[in-house]
């Protein structure tokens, strides 16, 4: 068995081993890929493909993570959880265990993308086999469009609020009642499209744009975060108490409600977190990659939280009013500057969480099903379509629909997780044999039965019943928070039992070429 590092340094280095390298004008967004002539076309296209360079630093995969965070449900989520009667110590104790266990979690899933330069579900073919790598992919793709609605439509609605702010006179067509059908106003139309555009816009010039923007998009988030900040503090005479709850906790419920909180923390990451190898595989080195994850993970999550809870904070004094909602602090400030800054401010953020957590993700879990007819930009655009056709506003303004498909979808990301984590980690012993996640061939390593693991798909089975049980089953449901962890940790724990009593073991690897 031989050993490398990266698929290939240069382009010459491919060429000589047999790969076909692509010029010329036809430019594929996802990034120029590697086809060997013996990858069976029914699963290859560029996109999909091993890179044939990895160019992000560490300050690209820090800049991945800014946009993650920046958005408006980013900052309700980090003000809310200083609201649960828990002192303001104990809240960073919170955030710092729970970002922690993020980032321990995204470097281990990072590694087998970057060292093989492959997306997240074509590492998935190593798992769940070449063709059973589609039973992950649907899963997170249909999460990731239900989602991309939803934050559309969010920062639409903001957008609306802000507008109406500057000219009073479109309040009539913000009333649904008055201007309206299927359940959106025509204003909300008018900016829910406008950010859809100026989203697909950005995705369809391709993955080099895409970082660029997100260069740009995390830094200039925290310069006008933090001029809001020093806005209201000083407002407030630079006097703040950083505890927002009305009520104090005591006892026993002071640890149950921090390791809530914990999981909160590790929930609101658990999308992203779980194909974050679509964006560590363009990492220079698994040591860039771990060096952007620590700024953009710990670093950045604690500070933007720390500068969440001291704008929240001031608006108690300033406002008479505790205020959460960002768009909602900017809509008290009688500046017409500072609310065309906030509406441009809350649009850039929301196409950096959007492309980031949702666009991409889709965008190559589609393409994975069938990669000859759906490239990863026609795989985008089936997600961005399906967001509308989903009318997100009436998704989001009804609970029990998000609860019974959300909430569905959702417990199986962390069977998902620990499924990937144990195969690649315990069973294959960080192997990955390239060449064998593009072949039908029955002597691949990752054909298994007829292209299926049936190890990876009943333990996924298996686990996400434990989670879903967390989460639906009376009695039980009071687990609700840990849903993620346990579909994790059951996953993780069932696959390194089943799968060597089923026949699968990194004996097929010792005689090929792999990647560790």
């Amino acid at each position: 068995m031989s050993t490398t590092e990266k698929p290939f340094e240069t382009e010459e280095a491919a060429a000589a081993a047999g790969f076909a390298t692509h010029h010329g004008e036809h430019d594929h967004g996802a990034g120029a890929g590697l086809i060997k002539p013996s990858y069976d076309e029914r699963l290859t296209n560029e996109d999909l493909a091993p890179l044939k360079e990895q160019t992000w630093s560490w300050y690209n995969i820090f800049a991945f993570w800014m946009s993650d965070v920046h958005s408006v449900g980013g900052y309700i989520t980090a003000g809310s959880l200083f609201a649960l009667g828990l002192t303001s110590w104990q809240v960073f104790v919170c955030l710092i265990v729970g970002i922690t266990i993020v980032l321990f979690f995204c470097n281990l899933v990072a590694k087998p993308s970057q060292r093989t330069g492959v997306p997240y579900p074509v590492i998935c073919r190593s798992v769940f086999g070449v063709l059973g790598a589609n039973i992950p992919a649907i899963i997170r793709g249909l999460i990731a469009v239900a989602w991309y609605g939803i934050q559309t439509y969010l920062a639409s609605a903001s957008l609306d609020i802000l507008l109406v702010r500057m000219w009073p006179g479109l309040q009539p067509y913000a009333d649904v009642t008055q201007h309206g059908f299927l359940g959106l106003s025509t204003l909300g139309y008018a900016t829910f499209a406008l950010l859809w555009v100026a989203q697909a816009a950005v995705f369809w010039t391709g993955m080099n744009t895409i970082r660029k923007f997100i260069d740009f998009a995390g830094p200039a988030v925290y310069v006008v975060m933090i001029a809001l900040c020093i806005y209201l503090l000083s407002k407030a005479g630079w006097s703040v108490n950083l505890n927002l709850s009305d009520h104090e906790l005591s006892g026993g419920k002071v640890f149950t409600t921090m390791l809530a909180a914990t999981a909160l923390v590790v929930s609101y990451f658990s999308g992203p977190m779980l194909n974050f190898g679509d964006f560590s595989r363009y990492g220079r080195t698994f040591k860039a990659v771990k060096k952007g994850n620590f700024w953009g993970l710990p670093v950045n999550f604690v500070f933007f939280s720390l500068l969440t809870v001291l704008t929240a904070a001031a608006t108690l004094p300033v406002y008479g009013k505790l205020i959460t909602d960002p768009v909602e602090t900017v809509g008290h400030i009688d500046n017409t500057f500072a609310l065309v800054l906030a509406a441009l401010t809350f649009t850039t953020a929301t196409i950096g969480i959007n492309i980031v957590a949702n666009f991409v993700s889709p965008a190559f879990d589609f393409s994975n099903v069938s990669p000859q007819k759906i490239s990863w930009r026609m795989g985008g655009m089936i997600a961005a379509v399906g967001s509308v056709l989903l009318t997100p506003w009436n998704l989001y303004n009804s609970p029990e629909t998000i609860h019974y498909t959300l909430d569905t979808l959702g417990a199986f990301i962390g069977p998902l997780f620990g499924v990937l984590i144990a195969h690649y980690y315990v069973v294959h012993k960080q192997r990955v044999c390239v060449d064998d996640l593009f072949t039908l061939d029955e002597s691949g390593a990752y054909h298994y039965k007829r292209g299926y693991n049936p190890a990876a798909i009943w333990t996924t089975a298996i686990a996400a019943a434990f989670a879903l049980a967390a989460v639906f089953v009376p009695g039980i449901n009071r687990f609700d928070d840990y849903s993620w962890f346990i579909g994790c940790g059951v996953g993780f724990a069932v696959y390194a039992l089943l799968a060597p009593r089923m026949g699968v073991s990194d004996s097929p690897l010792d005689q090929k070429v792999c990647v560790k």
